[in-house]
């Protein structure tokens, strides 16, 4: 699990700094890091082969995408030491590559994998057992199309089960009893994307681990 002091809450970056330089990219991080994040998260897909930076297929083909070993050698540099990774795994069949990358950079340990996909958690914790993971659960649409029946129920037994050690949740599906639940079962709990400072706010006064911003300078008082 990620190193998370008692009582603080952890600051995410998603896709760096998205809403002040594009998403996935190295700016982004740059300014993420400069206004002050714990985590940097970026989303994943193959690409003709290549891991590259991509949060949708549309987004995928573009040429000036990062490539996955760009990104890690990077956030592998001494400016980030003190940043963790948080990979957001879009699609099946990337899991092996991605381990390698990571061990290669010298990143796994700093790094949580999450996907909206249990499968692909599960390919990541077979290959590699000692590897932190979380499983993410968006809106209806989304966990309709993942055909999550009870998703409450899902989740809390496979945190129950160590299947999974956090629980990456849309911020307006997290309440104090889902909070109680997840920590009752030995896990984390992190609310994403959340752009406005009042439930920003509202999350850290509820206790919750981790709260992802397109906005890092929300996190400011």
């Amino acid at each position: 699990m990620f190193t998370v002091k008692p009582h603080v809450c952890q600051r995410i970056g998603h896709g760096g700094a998205s809403a002040l330089a594009p998403a996935n990219t190295l700016s982004s991080f740059d300014m993420a890091r400069e206004i002050g994040v714990d985590i940097v998260e970026f989303d994943i897909r193959c690409w003709r082969g290549e891991l590259v930076l991509a949060h949708t297929r549309l987004d995928a083909p573009r040429p000036w995408n990062l490539r996955l070993h760009e990104a890690l050698s990077y956030l592998a540099g001494p400016e980030f030491k003190e940043i963790e990774l948080n990979v957001d795994v879009k699609q099946l069949g990337c899991e092996s590559a991605l381990l390698d990358e990571l061990r290669s950079a010298g990143l796994l340990s700093r790094t949580v994998i999450c996907s909206q996909m249990a499968a692909v958690l599960d390919r990541v914790r077979a290959l590699e057992p000692g590897a932190r993971v979380g499983i993410s659960v968006g809106g209806r649409v989304a966990r309709l199309s993942r055909r999550w029946r009870d998703w409450r129920e899902q989740v809390l037994t496979g945190l129950a089960a160590r299947r999974w050690d956090a629980l990456m949740a849309q911020h307006r599906l997290v309440d104090f009893r889902l909070l109680e639940d997840v920590v009752a079962r030995s896990g984390l709990l992190y609310a994403w994307t959340v752009n406005e400072r009042p439930a920003i706010d509202a999350l850290r006064r509820l206790g919750v681990h981790g709260i992802a911003t397109a906005d890092p300078r929300l996190f400011t008082a």
